[in-house]
Protein backbone atom coordinates (compact mmCIF):
# COMPACT_ATOMS: atom_id res chain seq x y z
CA UNK A 1 0.00 0.00 0.00
CA UNK A 2 1.17 3.59 -0.31
CA UNK A 3 2.26 5.49 2.50
CA UNK A 4 -0.54 8.14 2.69
CA UNK A 5 -2.87 5.03 2.56
CA UNK A 6 -1.37 3.96 6.23
CA UNK A 7 -2.24 7.46 8.14
CA UNK A 8 -4.35 6.97 10.84
CA UNK A 9 -6.14 10.08 10.40
CA UNK A 10 -8.14 8.31 8.41
CA UNK A 11 -11.41 6.64 9.61
CA UNK A 12 -11.10 3.78 7.59
CA UNK A 13 -7.55 3.24 8.65
CA UNK A 14 -9.20 3.42 12.36
CA UNK A 15 -11.68 1.28 11.55
CA UNK A 16 -9.38 -1.55 9.81
CA UNK A 17 -6.75 -1.04 13.09
CA UNK A 18 -10.00 -1.84 15.66
CA UNK A 19 -11.59 -4.69 13.57
CA UNK A 20 -8.20 -6.54 13.46
CA UNK A 21 -7.46 -6.13 17.30
CA UNK A 22 -11.35 -7.25 17.63
CA UNK A 23 -10.91 -10.35 15.66
CA UNK A 24 -7.75 -11.24 16.78
CA UNK A 25 -9.24 -10.74 20.66
CA UNK A 26 -12.22 -12.85 20.15
CA UNK A 27 -11.05 -16.00 18.74
CA UNK A 28 -8.37 -16.47 20.81
CA UNK A 29 -7.35 -20.17 22.08
CA UNK A 30 -7.96 -20.70 24.73
CA UNK A 31 -11.38 -19.03 24.31
CA UNK A 32 -11.67 -15.70 26.82
CA UNK A 33 -14.33 -15.16 29.33
CA UNK A 34 -13.48 -11.61 30.13
CA UNK A 35 -11.97 -10.42 27.02
CA UNK A 36 -12.98 -6.04 26.36
CA UNK A 37 -14.19 -4.99 22.78
CA UNK A 38 -11.30 -2.46 21.49
CA UNK A 39 -12.08 1.05 20.52
CA UNK A 40 -9.80 3.79 18.86
CA UNK A 41 -8.63 6.64 21.39
CA UNK A 42 -7.43 9.95 20.04
CA UNK A 43 -5.11 10.89 23.12
CA UNK A 44 -3.26 7.47 22.80
CA UNK A 45 -3.64 8.02 18.84
CA UNK A 46 -1.63 11.70 19.24
CA UNK A 47 1.22 9.66 21.75
CA UNK A 48 1.85 7.10 19.17
CA UNK A 49 1.84 9.47 16.70
CA UNK A 50 4.24 12.14 18.34
CA UNK A 51 6.57 8.85 18.95
CA UNK A 52 6.57 7.45 15.50
CA UNK A 53 7.81 10.72 13.97
CA UNK A 54 10.80 10.60 15.89
CA UNK A 55 12.07 7.47 14.19
CA UNK A 56 14.00 6.15 17.16
CA UNK A 57 12.73 2.34 15.90
CA UNK A 58 12.79 2.14 19.75
CA UNK A 59 10.31 1.75 22.69
CA UNK A 60 9.18 5.28 24.17
CA UNK A 61 9.19 6.06 27.98
CA UNK A 62 6.28 5.34 30.29
CA UNK A 63 6.02 9.03 30.46
CA UNK A 64 5.20 9.96 27.16
CA UNK A 65 2.36 7.09 26.30
CA UNK A 66 0.42 8.07 29.42
CA UNK A 67 -3.40 9.14 28.86
CA UNK A 68 -6.11 9.36 32.08
CA UNK A 69 -4.13 5.80 32.50
CA UNK A 70 -0.45 3.86 31.60
CA UNK A 71 -0.47 2.64 28.13
CA UNK A 72 1.27 0.27 26.58
CA UNK A 73 2.98 -0.14 23.54
CA UNK A 74 3.85 -2.39 20.08
CA UNK A 75 6.04 -1.67 17.46
CA UNK A 76 6.72 -2.78 14.20
CA UNK A 77 9.44 -1.73 11.32
CA UNK A 78 9.53 -2.69 8.07
CA UNK A 79 11.64 -1.39 5.17
CA UNK A 80 8.33 -1.62 2.85
CA UNK A 81 4.68 0.12 3.31
CA UNK A 82 2.58 -2.92 4.95
CA UNK A 83 -0.29 -3.02 5.45
CA UNK A 84 -1.82 -2.43 9.37
CA UNK A 85 -3.19 -5.47 9.42
CA UNK A 86 -0.15 -7.23 8.53
CA UNK A 87 1.79 -5.33 11.04
CA UNK A 88 -0.89 -6.61 14.02
CA UNK A 89 -1.30 -9.92 12.74
CA UNK A 90 2.81 -10.38 13.07
CA UNK A 91 2.76 -9.25 16.69
CA UNK A 92 -0.26 -11.89 17.45
CA UNK A 93 1.94 -14.32 15.57
CA UNK A 94 4.11 -14.54 18.69
CA UNK A 95 1.10 -16.55 20.07
CA UNK A 96 2.80 -19.80 18.30
CA UNK A 97 5.76 -18.93 20.88
CA UNK A 98 3.26 -18.51 23.95
CA UNK A 99 1.47 -21.08 26.48
CA UNK A 100 -1.08 -19.85 28.06
CA UNK A 101 -0.42 -20.11 31.65
CA UNK A 102 3.06 -20.99 31.43
CA UNK A 103 3.99 -18.21 29.33
CA UNK A 104 6.98 -18.07 26.52
CA UNK A 105 7.86 -22.05 25.23
CA UNK A 106 11.48 -20.64 25.84
CA UNK A 107 12.85 -17.90 27.63
CA UNK A 108 14.68 -16.18 24.37
CA UNK A 109 11.31 -16.04 22.19
CA UNK A 110 9.47 -12.64 22.65
CA UNK A 111 5.38 -12.78 23.36
CA UNK A 112 4.94 -9.45 24.37
CA UNK A 113 3.33 -8.07 21.53
CA UNK A 114 1.12 -11.12 21.41
CA UNK A 115 0.23 -10.63 25.12
CA UNK A 116 -0.41 -7.03 24.89
CA UNK A 117 -2.78 -6.99 21.54
CA UNK A 118 -4.84 -9.77 23.60
CA UNK A 119 -4.59 -8.39 26.75
CA UNK A 120 -8.36 -8.57 28.44
CA UNK A 121 -8.43 -5.05 30.22
CA UNK A 122 -6.38 -2.73 27.22
CA UNK A 123 -9.71 -1.40 25.81
CA UNK A 124 -8.47 1.60 24.21
CA UNK A 125 -5.61 1.74 20.78
CA UNK A 126 -4.06 4.25 18.79
CA UNK A 127 -1.49 3.98 16.53
CA UNK A 128 0.72 6.39 13.71
CA UNK A 129 2.94 5.55 11.19
CA UNK A 130 6.26 7.29 10.41
CA UNK A 131 8.32 7.20 7.01
CA UNK A 132 12.11 7.60 8.20
CA UNK A 133 14.22 8.28 5.14
CA UNK A 134 17.23 8.45 7.52
CA UNK A 135 17.31 4.53 8.72
CA UNK A 136 18.93 2.59 6.95
CA UNK A 137 16.75 -0.37 6.19
CA UNK A 138 13.48 -0.11 8.14
CA UNK A 139 12.16 3.00 6.94
CA UNK A 140 8.11 2.67 8.03
CA UNK A 141 8.11 2.88 11.72
CA UNK A 142 4.09 1.59 13.31
CA UNK A 143 3.28 2.51 16.80
CA UNK A 144 -0.01 1.43 18.55
CA UNK A 145 -0.51 1.91 22.59
CA UNK A 146 -2.94 0.48 24.73
CA UNK A 147 -4.91 2.12 27.43
CA UNK A 148 -4.84 0.56 29.92
CA UNK A 149 -1.38 -1.25 29.98
CA UNK A 150 -1.45 -4.73 29.25
CA UNK A 151 1.73 -7.48 29.90
CA UNK A 152 1.35 -6.77 34.20
CA UNK A 153 4.26 -8.93 35.36
CA UNK A 154 2.31 -10.43 37.48
CA UNK A 155 -0.39 -11.61 35.16
CA UNK A 156 2.07 -12.25 32.24
CA UNK A 157 1.40 -15.95 31.16
CA UNK A 158 -2.47 -15.35 31.35
CA UNK A 159 -3.28 -12.15 29.30
CA UNK A 160 -7.00 -13.14 30.07
CA UNK A 161 -9.17 -15.16 31.87
CA UNK A 162 -10.00 -18.03 30.34
CA UNK A 163 -13.58 -19.60 29.79
CA UNK A 164 -16.67 -19.58 27.76
CA UNK A 165 -16.68 -15.91 26.23
CA UNK A 166 -18.61 -13.14 27.60
CA UNK A 167 -18.99 -15.66 30.75
CA UNK A 168 -17.59 -12.40 33.11
CA UNK A 169 -20.05 -10.00 31.40
CA UNK A 170 -23.48 -11.85 30.30
CA UNK A 171 -25.13 -8.23 30.09
CA UNK A 172 -22.70 -6.71 28.34
CA UNK A 173 -21.55 -8.30 25.32
CA UNK A 174 -21.09 -8.14 21.78
CA UNK A 175 -19.70 -10.80 19.79
CA UNK A 176 -18.12 -12.59 22.42
CA UNK A 177 -16.32 -9.44 23.33
CA UNK A 178 -16.86 -7.90 26.82
CA UNK A 179 -18.42 -3.82 26.69
CA UNK A 180 -18.45 -2.87 30.21
CA UNK A 181 -15.22 -1.34 30.09
CA UNK A 182 -13.32 0.27 33.24
CA UNK A 183 -11.82 3.81 32.11
CA UNK A 184 -9.99 3.79 35.43
CA UNK A 185 -6.91 1.56 36.65
CA UNK A 186 -5.46 0.79 40.12
CA UNK A 187 -2.47 2.08 41.00
CA UNK A 188 -1.81 -0.71 43.96
CA UNK A 189 -2.24 -4.44 43.78
CA UNK A 190 -3.65 -4.83 46.95
CA UNK A 191 -6.46 -2.78 46.64
CA UNK A 192 -9.48 -5.58 46.70
CA UNK A 193 -7.99 -5.60 50.29
CA UNK A 194 -8.21 -2.03 51.29
CA UNK A 195 -11.39 -1.77 50.35
CA UNK A 196 -12.46 -4.54 52.73
CA UNK A 197 -10.63 -2.85 55.30
CA UNK A 198 -10.04 0.64 55.05
CA UNK A 199 -13.32 1.41 52.06
CA UNK A 200 -13.06 3.57 49.22
CA UNK A 201 -13.67 7.04 51.15
CA UNK A 202 -10.30 6.71 52.33
CA UNK A 203 -8.02 9.42 50.61
CA UNK A 204 -5.28 6.44 49.43
CA UNK A 205 -8.23 3.98 47.91
CA UNK A 206 -9.74 7.17 46.33
CA UNK A 207 -6.38 8.41 44.63
CA UNK A 208 -5.13 4.83 43.74
CA UNK A 209 -7.88 2.68 43.28
CA UNK A 210 -10.14 4.03 40.96
CA UNK A 211 -10.85 1.07 39.16
CA UNK A 212 -11.68 -0.93 42.03
CA UNK A 213 -13.58 1.89 44.27
CA UNK A 214 -15.59 3.12 41.12
CA UNK A 215 -15.86 0.10 38.29
CA UNK A 216 -17.92 -2.24 39.75
CA UNK A 217 -19.53 -5.03 37.99
CA UNK A 218 -16.61 -3.95 35.03
CA UNK A 219 -13.81 -5.34 33.52
CA UNK A 220 -10.74 -4.05 35.02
Amino acid sequence: PAFTSLLTTQTQVQTEIVNKHNELRKSVSPPASNMLKMEWNKEATTNAQKWANKCTLQHSDQEERHTTTKCGENLYMSSDPASWSTAIQSWYDESRDFTYGAGPKNPFTIVGHYTQVVWYSSFRVGCGIAYCPKQESLKYFYVCQYCPAGNNMSKKNTPYQKGKPCASCPNNCENGLCTNSCEFEDLLSNCESLKSTAGCEHELLKEKCKATCQCENKIY
